[in-house]
Parts: structure tokens; C-alpha cells; sequence
């Protein structure tokens, strides 16, 4: 029974995407194509990006909802700057360096200030929608150079720069979190905080990376976004840090901290991306989705809810 649980609690999720794609690929017209398989992986290289590093501050024991609003406004800032300058290269450093700057702020916040992480990223999260109306005077901002779209659009194999990027960052934050010393902080940090600390892992200078590194991948697939759609805006939008979260939790990563793993995170948001095309192929009704959405995402939750009592 033990062995049972733990298969289904690692494998569980790369099982049911496998189902699901066989399914979807037998009975829906046009998902198995070539192009149908091409956009899926482009339309979700943002949240493989900020997911991954999401995985792992969770992992560590926080959560960061400001995830959304360093989504938005980020390529704001990258635009500003690119539109006074001419340079996309400025633009894409100074976007990527607010990003810092505000994953900086919520670690602070967390370790220093002693914030409870939800409250502290909900807090910071008005603050970073507010300045991305502030940077762009209430409005849509465009890229003054060409090449800008050229970002996230360009084709190598047939795939977009935005979809290797992607690959490339899911690859660099596997190999961080499970082949160095910091990885084994992380893990460390998350499952019990106090022992880790006495054992001298430095608990809150892992803490503080993982928030800088998540904002900066929030940052980069913002400024991916705005390339694919040739302008940013302001926005109270939350739907980006629902699709990282949703795609961390049902990739069965504890909320609790201390164990999860990428390549699931990674699995779960193809998982939910095959789940909403065969929706949209089929042209179902989307308030199903998101029903559906909610009931896989509260099973998720209360199978690693009843894991740790099981554990515990």
C-alpha cells in the first residue's frame, strides 16, 4: 500500500498526462499535428519559466503571488527603456533588473520583516500592478525597434526562440535544484526551517535567492510575452500566477515545503494546456475548463494534504 502511494504521488501526474494525450490524440481532430504541437509549447513557455523557479520557492517553504504583477510590469519597464534608448538589449536588462530588484524587495520583506510570504507577495503585488501604471502613464507601450518581436517569434527547427528559451530555463533550474549544494539548501530549508538553520545551511539567503530568481523568470516571460504581442499594458490581471500555481500544486509540489520536483511542475502544465486545447477543439464551453480546473487543482491538494498526515 506504502509503495502504491508513493508511486502514485511521484509518477501519478506524468501518468495522467500520458492518458490524457493518448485520448486527446485518438479522438480529437487536429490536436496530434504538428502545428497544434508547435503552439502549445509556445503558448505556455511563459509559465514553464516562471513554474519552474515557483516550484522551487516552494519548496522552500514561500509562496509568491506578486509573481502576476512582476508579469506585467516588468516588459513595461524593458519598454520604456528600449523606447528611450533604441536598444533592445538596455531594454531587456533593465526589465530583467526590475525583476530583481523586486523579487529583492519580497525577500526582504519575508526574512527580514518577518512577513508571512502570502501576505507579504499579496501586499507587494498592488505595489508592482501600481508602478506598472506609474512606468506607463495608464497606457499601452510599444517597442520602437523592430526586432523586439523578434524575441520570442524568431523560428529555429521549426520551434519558437521563445519556446527554446523555455527548454533552456527548465533545463538550468533542474540542474540547479538537483545537482548543487543549493538545491539540497532549498529542500533543506523547506522541509524544517530551525534544522537546517542549526545544521548551517544560511536559511535566509536561500530564501532570498529563490524570490530573486522566481522574479526574474516572471520577468523574462513578461518581456517574452510583450514580444509575442508587440506591446505591453497595465493590468490588475492575477490569471499568470493562477497558471504557475496551478501547474506547481497539481504537479503534486508540497504546499508545506521540502519535496516537489520540476520535471512534474513541467508535466502538470502540459497536463492542464492538452486539457484546455482538447476543451477548445472540442468547443466546449469554457466555464467546464475552469470547473474542471478547480476540482483537479482541490484533488491535488488533498492528496498532498493527506500525504503529510500519512507521513506525519
Amino acid at each position: 500500500m506504502q509503495r502504491t502511494i508513493l508511486f502514485a504521488k511521484t509518477y501519478g501526474i506524468l501518468v495522467v498526462t500520458v492518458l490524457l494525450f493518448v485520448v486527446l490524440a485518438l479522438t480529437t481532430e487536429g490536436f496530434f499535428t504538428d502545428r497544434n504541437m508547435r503552439n502549445i509549447l509556445d503558448q505556455q513557455s511563459g509559465v514553464l519559466i516562471a513554474a519552474c523557479f515557483m516550484t522551487m520557492a516552494i519548496i522552500a517553504g514561500n509562496f509568491d503571488i506578486s509573481v502576476g504583477a512582476v508579469y506585467v510590469a516588468t516588459p513595461l519597464v524593458a519598454l520604456l527603456v528600449e523606447n528611450a534608448t533604441g536598444s533592445i538589449a538596455l531594454g531587456i536588462l533593465a526589465g530583467l533588473g526590475a525583476g530583481a530588484v523586486m523579487g529583492a524587495i519580497n525577500g526582504i520583506a519575508v526574512t527580514r520583516l518577518k512577513v508571512n510570504s502570502f501576505i507579504a507577495t499579496l501586499a507587494t503585488s498592488f505595489v508592482f500592478f501600481g508602478t506598472g501604471y506609474l512606468v506607463s502613464d495608464r497606457s499601452i507601450m510599444r517597442p520602437e525597434t523592430d526586432g523586439w518581436r523578434d524575441l520570442a517569434r524568431t523560428r529555429i527547427f521549426e520551434l519558437t526562440s521563445a519556446t527554446w528559451i523555455a527548454i533552456a530555463v527548465v533545463i538550468l533550474a533542474s540542474v540547479l535544484l538537483t545537482r548543487t549544494r543549493f538545491g539540497r539548501n532549498v529542500y533543506a530549508t523547506g522541509a524544517n526551517r530551525e534544522a537546517a538553520r542549526l545544521a548551517g545551511v544560511a536559511t535566509d539567503r536561500v530564501q532570498m535567492i529563490t524570490f530573486v530568481l522566481l522574479a526574474g523568470a516572471a520577468a523574462l516571460a513578461g518581456i517574452l510575452g510583450s514580444s509575442r504581442a508587440i506591446s505591453a499594458q497595465p493590468s490588475d490581471d492575477f490569471s499568470f500566477i493562477f497558471a504557475v500555481l496551478t501547474a506547481v500544486i497539481v504537479g503534486g509540489t508540497s504546499i508545506a515545503g521540502g519535496a516537489g520536483a520540476i520535471w512534474r511542475t513541467v508535466t502538470a502544465v502540459f497536463f492542464l494546456a492538452f486539457l484546455s486545447n482538447g476543451f477548445n477543439l472540442h468547443q466546449i464551453d469554457p466555464i467546464w475548463q475552469r470547473l474542471i480546473e478547480g476540482f483537479v487543482i482541490l484533488i491535488a491538494v488533498s492528496i498532498d494534504a493527506w500525504s503529510q498526515r500519512r507521513s506525519g
